[in-house]
């Protein structure tokens, strides 16, 4: 796997230009500070973007890590990563006279990395943005990889822009205080790292759930950063033909679906990600490369993660298919599956019949 590690608290993602370095500390408070007065120093403005929770549960992680640099608070939620959120976010960027020199710290989940790593994608044609990821789902997946966007009614993650941060500060101390709700969906996120590319890390999984007092955390988390990092070296854009940065979407084709019929907010990612994982095993046991005894073990570990493994409340069908059809993957009209080959092997598969996804997507609760 093409990672460079460096010192013992750091990884770096290899771009060319474009690299950048992963900070793995207790609390980066300090060498946030140290940074933002770097910055200050050279004459270029800082400025943070984080949400209304975080600002109040992490008041004094904020002050210590960025003092009286200028802050804005959006509401939590994927109702944030909208057209409104964004251009709030620009008007903040021109009230602060944010110039080509100006640095966004986005200090959140993936939401707040989504949206401020495309506000600074769009402000003057690209500003730098540097991301503080404080949940689990954040420090091990969204943080890392430089895709930025917003959702569209017509579906998630429609509207973006590939937009590497300068650095990533990951503070584990911080998710001691995340609400277990949180913890358990990014918990979903580094299932599917296991499940897609690293058997003896599920099987971790399996022998124990997750906690956020676990003593090998800040080690999974390491793991999952360098599992993407390579992947993200490989294939940057997403452009492989087979395989590449499109395996990341294990379960999220199927997830994606889920949060759009739903409504943005009834799940929360990686629930939506956990049923959609759920799914995606389903299909795969179709389509002959799994045993039925692999899905139960996808299940069972979910599930020791508090995570859904069935819709909570049946979802038509029909408009889970229509959200399909408006995904990402989509190419020449087709979608690309992510599939598991084994556990812990996972392959990109285009021509899937589309009965055999409907019935995957039954399996986990939907309606006809």
């Amino acid at each position: 796997m093409p990672v460079q590690t460096t010192m013992a608290d750091t990884l770096a993602v290899a771009l060319g230009e474009r690299s950048y370095t992963i900070h793995f500390e207790t609390d980066s408070s300090a060498s946030l500070a140290a940074r933002v007065a770097d910055l200050r120093a050279a004459g270029r403005r800082a400025v943070v973007v984080t949400d209304t929770s975080l600002q109040r549960a992490q008041a004094g992680f904020l002050f210590a890590a960025f003092g009286d640099t200028p802050v804005v608070a959006v509401e939590p939620g994927e109702e944030s990563k909208s057209l409104a959120g964004f251009s709030r976010l620009l008007d903040f960027l021109a009230a602060n006279k944010v110039d080509r020199g100006g640095v966004v710290f986005a200090v959140g989940g993936g939401v707040i990395g989504d949206l401020a790593g495309f506000a600074a994608a769009a402000w003057l044609r690209g500003v730098d943005f540097i991301q503080v990821p404080t949940t689990l789902l954040a420090m091990v997946d969204s943080s890392v990889g430089g895709k930025t966007g917003i959702n569209h009614p017509a579906g998630k993650n429609l509207v973006g822009a590939f937009h590497q941060p300068r650095a990533v500060h990951i503070s584990t101390g911080l998710l001691r205080t995340l609400p277990a709700r949180e913890f358990s969906a990014g918990a979903a996120e580094v299932i599917k790292y296991g499940l897609l590319g690293d058997a003896e890390l599920f099987a971790r999984l399996e022998s124990a759930a997750l906690q956020p007092g676990s003593a090998d955390l800040a080690d999974v988390i390491r793991r999952c950063c360098a599992i993407k990092a390579g992947i993200v070296e490989a294939d940057e854009r997403e452009t492989a033909t087979e395989g590449g940065r499109a395996l990341l979407n294990l379960g999220h084709t199927f997830g994606h679906a889920i949060e759009n019929a739903a409504g943005y907010g009834d799940y929360l990612h990686g629930e939506a990600v956990a049923i959609g994982l759920c799914a995606a095993a389903r299909l795969s046991h179709r389509l002959g490369f799994i045993g039925a005894a692999e899905i139960g073990r996808i299940e069972r570990v979910l599930i020791a993660h508090g995570l859904p493994v069935r819709l909570r409340s049946p979802l038509p069908l029909p408009v889970l298919e229509s959200a399909m059809g408006r995904d990402k993957k989509v190419r020449a009209g087709g979608i690309r599956f992510i599939v598991l080959s084994a556990i812990g092997a996972a392959r990109t598969l285009a021509g899937v019949d589309p009965a055999l996804a409907a019935a995957s997507f039954r399996e986990v609760g939907a309606s006809s």
